[in-house]
């Protein structure tokens, strides 16, 4: 009799018909609960597994079939059933074979606790039983009659929610609360219950045995599964098909029944449960049970409908199939044989999951990082990033010189690196598409550094009402040149004005009660008095004096008057510290902008550079690095920079006694650089606009690695 022996408890059923249209039969392990496929020549094989030697099994499948299997057939299928497990434990090195062959799958506790720590399962209930009991009960909603009532209830409820679709989009937006968040929650555990007694009430249905359901945690997010791995001993993809749907379809009509339920239900309690069935049954069903790139409902429905049980790993050792016959040329033959449609479609598939995959595995990275306290939620980012992304890769990488040497042909012919680039095109155009990219890493390239920067005038002299007036004379227009110490305009306030002729009439008269005492005997006794009298009233008038010629503004240097409100005409009233115009100071313009530490060591004085400006098409300013700032900027003083205003620095307001300061999140420096190019029309106002750098180059692996240790440096800072 063949080694090693089956074991008794196995269970074989009729399976469906293969893509090559050969039949197939499922192997069923009833102690695991698992379930095999097996072709057409594996299950002759086992059939006539109680002969005696594999040369008189290949014989008898000779002389009975069309197939023409060989020993090596035979080998193939008695290392599959033992490494299945499905062989019966016998001789004396039996119990350490199985104890080693426990602990290569088991593996270490850090591997268990790696494969573990985001996905682990409860089994809470054995619901057979009780399933059996109700099933009768729930048969009608299985019925036609009741698939037509839905259809029905779905066009009502739709158009009922149509004419109302105002308050229902209002009661959407107040839900996004704290007891609306929590009622979300309990709703969508109901939901999820419900769906999978729907795919154990359905299994059941088709004769099934559903032997536990429970709560999985997935990132430490309970959710509800069920154990239907009988549902593969169906020969009959339609009813495969409708327990892999059971639970989506339930989903949808609770959603359907509860929005023609909030339609017609009065306002109240039971009006607000029925809105968040509705609405968290139709968005968990699209947004992840339909998902097919993890294993969720979607999956095993695309897998049952294209009739390939074990759909991610057959398409995934297809796509690396491909990849490798796409880099290396090894030319080996494909893992299984489809349709040139078919295969292409897996292959596609198989790349499209890994990309949904590694933005996942990125997203619970960062989830995991933001979640546990930082010391915790770093070590398991690591572990993220680098057991379920960088180790897969390397696992390929690292397989790909044992693959070029695995025949020996290939092994004589390749005798160093060079015969090996020689030898083969494919790996001679992907060595040199690797070291190109490599040579873009690490090779020094003319990269740009691009910043927000305001462009303005050296000097500038902005003119304000120094109190509430009204504007008396102005005399200039917009643009107008005016020299150092012209006037620029007068301003007027009647308050000011009877002030000045009180103070006026004030000297006036303590000037004539003066007089008189030097003349007059009876009041030359009072002179001192009037004479300090008079002296307070000269102070007074000269203070008034200097508080009006604060109205008359003039220029302290010559310039071009700019801004001036079109409004401002003599007789406007304007208010205390309004705005009325600048004075710009005829000579060179200045860019400031702020560059990090990363970026303003690549720069220095005398650099080039360009400012493009907001709003100004086809205008660009040639630029010159004049000043450079060792210390970083403690507080930013132009919020135009700050990245909430648009900028490109980011930054938050300080509390405390400076409230109101913009504080830079990082550290920046302030740069400042010199116009070298005629403004032209631009020099009517200030612009902010992008300053782009022409730095020192730098190769971009030397960039991007040293913004990842900053950034490592920093999040591991405590």
């Amino acid at each position: 009799m063949l080694q090693p022996a089956l074991r008794e408890e196995l269970a074989l059923f009729p399976g469906p018909r293969l893509a090559d249209g050969q039949p197939s039969w499922t192997l069923h392990d009833p102690v695991r609960n698992q379930f095999f496929r097996i072709d057409w020549l594996t299950f002759e094989i086992i059939s006539r597994w109680h002969l005696g030697a594999a040369q008189q099994v290949v014989d008898e499948i000779q002389a009975a079939t069309p197939l023409c299997p060989v020993v090596a057939d035979i080998e193939a299928v008695a290392t599959f059933l033992r490494d299945s497990q499905l062989a019966q434990a016998g001789g004396s090195t039996s119990a350490r074979a199985l104890a080693d062959q426990h602990a290569r799958l088991k593996g270490g506790w850090t591997t268990w606790l790696l494969h573990h720590y985001l996905f682990f399962r409860i089994p809470l209930v054995r619901p057979d039983a009780w399933l059996n009991r109700w099933a009768a009960a729930v048969a009608p909603l299985y019925s036609r009659t009741f698939a037509v009532l839905t259809v029905l209830a779905l066009g009502l409820g739709g158009i009922l929610v149509f004419r109302d679709w105002s308050r229902f989009s209002t009661t959407l937006l107040d839900t996004f609360s704290w007891s609306g968040i929590a009622g979300f929650g309990l709703t969508l555990a109901v939901v999820k219950v419900l769906h999978e007694m729907a795919h154990a009430f359905t299994a059941k249905r088709y004769g099934c045995r559903v032997p536990v359901m429970g709560v999985a945690f997935l990132v430490l997010i309970p959710v509800a599964y069920t154990d239907t791995n009988e549902v593969w001993k169906l020969p009959r993809r339609k009813e495969r098909l409708a327990v892999a749907a059971a639970g989506v379809a339930a989903e949808l009509v609770l959603a359907i029944w509860a929005t023609l339920a909030w339609a017609l239900l009065p306002e109240g309690l039971p009006k607000s449960i029925a809105f968040m069935l509705s609405t968290t049954t139709w968005v968990a069903t699209l947004a992840i049970n339909s998902s097919p790139f993890m294993r969720f409902d979607g999956y095993f429905l695309l897998s049952d409908w294209l009739d390939l049980p074990n759909l991610h790993s057959r398409a995934f050792a297809l796509a690396r199939w491909h990849m490798r016959e796409r880099l290396l040329g090894l030319q080996l033959p494909p893992p299984e044989h489809f349709s040139r449609r078919r295969a292409l479609g897996l292959i596609l598939f198989a790349y499209a999951t890994w990309i949904y995959r590694l933005v996942l595995f990125l997203g619970i990275a960062a989830l995991v990082y933001g979640f546990f306290v930082k010391a915790l939620g770093i070590l398991l980012f690591a572990v993220e990033i680098g057991w379920f992304l960088l180790l897969p890769i390397w696992r390929e990488i690292k397989q790909w010189p044992q693959l070029l040497m695995r025949d020996q042909e290939r092994r004589s012919a390749i005798k160093d690196m060079s015969t090996m680039l020689r030898h083969g095109p494919r790996i001679r155009r992907t060595a040199l598409v690797a070291l190109g990219l490599v040579a873009l890493l690490l090779m020094p390239l003319p990269t740009r550094i691009s910043a927000k920067g305001l462009l303005k005038p050296v000097d500038t002299y902005p003119i304000h009402a120094p109190a509430g007036a009204q504007l008396a004379r102005l005399p200039w227009a917009e643009g107008s040149l005016i020299a150092a110490d012209e006037l620029i305009l007068e301003l007027a306030s009647p308050e000011l004005q009877l002030r000045w002729r009180q103070a006026q009439a004030h000297v006036a008269q303590q000037q004539q009660r003066s007089n008189q005492a030097a003349v007059t005997p009876e009041q030359r006794q009072n002179l001192q008095v009037f004479q300090q009298e008079q002296n307070r009233a000269a102070a007074e008038l000269a203070s008034v004096k200097a508080e009006l010629a604060h109205y008359a503004l003039k220029a302290p240097f010559a310039g071009v008057i700019r801004n001036i409100d079109p409004d401002l005409k003599p007789g406007e009233w304007v208010a205390q510290h309004e705005r009325l115009a600048v004075l710009v100071k005829q000579g060179p313009w200045r860019v400031e902008t702020y560059l990090d530490e990363a970026d303003v060591a690549r720069v220095k004085v005398g650099d080039s550079a360009r400012f493009y400006a907001d709003g100004a098409e086809g205008s660009i300013v040639l630029l010159r690095i004049d000043d450079i700032e060792m210390d970083a900027t403690r507080n930013l003083q132009n919020g135009q920079l700050a990245s909430q205003f648009g900028g490109s620095v980011m930054t938050r307001e300080r509390l405390g006694e400076r409230r109101g300061q913009l504080v830079p999140e990082q550290a920046v420096y302030r740069v400042t650089l010199s116009s070298q190019s005629d403004l032209g029309r631009m020099s009517r106002q200030s612009w902010r606009g992008n300053v782009v750098v022409h730095g020192a180059w730098e190769a971009p692996g030397i960039s991007f690695a040293r913004a990842a240790l900053a950034l490592i440096w920093r999040e591991t800072g405590f």
